[in-house]
């Protein structure tokens, strides 16, 4: 019988693709829910409550052999306090593993983010062998959290994505599609530093390739696209797939910063101008082979993601 796959934030941006790709990389799967919700036809659901404070798990987790967390507390723009980021992405992620492991449950997959080893930019190409050093709550959270599986007698690997692109993303990269989609030339012509990203059926690949691999793992993986782009390139990207032209102007990088600097922007201009190159060998090592390139998945992104 195939391996059964519980997964936690089934509702969310990558959890609900999840659903859909596990099954389809040869695994029976079982949201986890905090109330009922529909589910495609390839899934089951078991209802938990609140992931940081589940109920019922020895039943939600029988017959479980791995669960994947993808729940999770993201950065938004309110100033969260970071206790809030403590309690949901590294308290209650390290609960959840103690229960699986209670439960049996061979192999935890913990979504982290690349925020768990560097701040919105690296002067260096990142790899797993690099110190950990998170410039914000949400990232020392994340680490946190990884720190915390560590302690654990669970078999545990941890993914570290960059930026994840596919339709019904929402921040920086909706933000850039929908400057890609208006009419205006945009100012990112000077541009020269490359940034990872990472195509969401690349990630659910690198899932599937973890949950299959044997053990024990008990590490953390860096996860990103083979190829790093220029913001503009991205930019010309998007515009091929929606067929115009790339539409870029060569704008000194230091008017763009004086300008987002002036704007209270730091975060953006790094973001913009600064390097966040991912070398993701590790994982490919261990078989993951990213189905799509950068540029043909934004390309695509363009073209099917709702305006």
């Amino acid at each position: 019988m195939a391996p059964l796959i519980a997964v936690t934030g089934a509702t969310g941006f990558i959890g609900r693709h999840l659903l859909q790709a596990l099954p389809a990389q040869g695994f029976r799967v079982r949201a986890l829910l905090r109330r009922p919700a529909e589910l495609p036809a390839e899934a089951t659901g078991a209802v938990i409550g609140d992931i940081a404070r589940p109920q019922n798990m020895a039943a939600a987790l029988e017959g479980v052999d791995a669960i994947v967390h993808s729940a999770a507390l993201t950065p938004d723009l309110t100033g969260r306090p970071a206790d809030d980021y403590r309690a949901m992405n590294t308290e209650a992620t390290v609960a959840l593993a103690r229960a699986a492991q209670r439960a049996g449950v061979k192999r935890f997959v913990f979504l982290s983010s690349i925020r768990a080893q560097a701040g919105p930019s690296a002067a260096h190409v990142l790899t797993e062998a690099g110190t950990a050093a998170p410039e914000s709550a949400y990232g020392e959270s994340k680490l946190a959290a990884e720190q915390g599986l560590a302690t654990l007698d669970i078999d545990w690997v941890a993914l570290r994505p960059v930026l994840v692109y596919a339709p019904g993303m929402r921040g920086n990269m909706a933000e850039l599609l929908r400057l890609a989609r208006s009419s205006w030339p945009l100012p990112f012509g000077s541009l020269t530093a490359r940034r990872s990203l990472l195509a969401l059926d690349n990630l659910s690949g690198a899932v599937a390739t973890v949950l299959a691999a044997p053990g024990p793992l008990r590490c953390a993986f860096v996860v990103a696209d083979r190829d790093a782009l220029t913001v503009g390139e991205m930019v010309a990207a998007l515009r091929r797939g929606l067929g115009r032209r790339p539409g870029l102007l060569p704008v000194p990088v230091s008017l763009l910063r004086a300008a987002l600097h002036a704007s209270g922007r730091a975060e953006a201009f790094r973001r913009l101008a600064e390097p966040l190159v991912v070398d993701a060998a590790a994982l490919a090592a261990l078989g993951w082979t990213p189905a799509v390139t950068t540029a043909a998945g934004l390309e695509r992104l363009a073209r099917d993601a709702p305006a």
